[in-house]
């Protein structure tokens, strides 16, 4: 019997995941009302975040700028409210990519080769073969992704990437199968394979639908699927994770796994992969919404 409390779901936001974080949001909520909680939802304005009276638990169903990045988290805080997900210092490590990179090398998770880059007008780099991805280093759901497979196509696909942040982070290109690893309460759930049907895993192949095809669980052996599932683990444990999150993971044909980046407040949508995940754990959509609200729970009082 799940006692009910008054939950605000925070969903939409500033940033360029607002329209994802809206459909999350809406999900998440529809999902805890299912189950009898009294739930408000609540479209932030980042530096004048107003909270109804009475929450008990914030849940957030924000992506990117504001909302992953420890901004929220911080005035979540300063209010003493608890909050679904990774703390402040999880969030800003897993949302930068760089420092995502550096805490995983550090901790000696396997990571793709990477170079940092904050100037339209840099040269290709010494030392370096195509093809290489690029990627914002502070935004999320592939938003400037960009693939390189010629040196001469670089100074445009550099430009583009640039002008979401100013600050751009190249990798070498991981050759593979696409997986994701969702963790909640600190385990791994199965693996979900993506496979687009067309090109690459972007921004028009992760929400259009009929665009990509996912496995779950993902049909590799199983020492192969416990190496990717610890693969994700050492790397959330790398950013200090706690509660969930998602972990993006390429396996190389021999196998082994590369991690990609750490999504502390993934996707929330009935078939985003995390709740995918969760599924074929067995755990129901409005269960798992429930399992995040009672994780915060445990760990902070609510405001006096």
């Amino acid at each position: 019997m799940t006692t009910p409390l008054h939950i605000t779901v925070l969903r939409g936001g500033p940033s360029a995941e607002r329209e994802v974080s809206l459909r999350s949001g809406a999900a998440v909520a529809q999902a805890l009302r299912s189950l009898g909680h009294q739930v408000d939802e609540v479209d932030p304005i980042p530096g004048d975040l107003q909270i109804p009276a009475g929450t008990q638990v914030v849940f957030l169903a924000l992506h990117g700028t504001y909302g992953e990045d420890g901004t929220v988290q911080s005035e979540l805080e300063e209010l003493g409210l608890p909050y679904t997900g990774c703390g402040v210092s999880a969030s800003l490590y897993a949302f930068d990519k760089i420092l995502t990179k550096r805490r995983c090398l550090k901790a000696g998770v396997p990571s793709a080769r990477f170079e940092r880059f904050i100037d339209a007008s840099a040269p290709w780099p010494n030392g370096w073969k195509p093809p290489v991805v690029l990627k914002p280093t502070r935004q999320g759901s592939s938003v400037g992704l960009q693939f390189v497979d010629r040196i001469e196509d670089f100074p445009s696909a550099l430009a583009e990437s640039l002008g979401h942040g100013g600050e751009v982070l190249m990798e070498e290109r991981i050759v593979g199968r696409e997986t994701t690893v969702g963790i909640l309460d600190g385990s791994p759930l199965p693996v979900v394979e993506v496979r687009p049907k067309s090109g690459s895993y972007d921004y028009a192949n992760k929400y259009t639908a009929g665009r990509t095809e996912y496995f779950c669980p993902a049909d590799f052996e199983a020492a192969v699927t416990a190496q990717i599932q610890q693969a994700a683990l050492a790397a959330f444990h790398a950013v200090g994770g706690r509660d969930y999150a998602r972990v993006d993971v390429m396996v190389q044909p021999d196998g082994s796994p590369v991690v990609l980046e750490v999504n502390t407040l993934p996707g929330m949508t009935e078939t985003s992969l995390l709740p995918k995940a969760a599924a074929a754990a067995g755990i129901p959509f409005p269960q798992l919404c429930e399992r995040m609200v009672q994780l915060a729970l445990r760990r902070q009082p609510t405001r006096q």
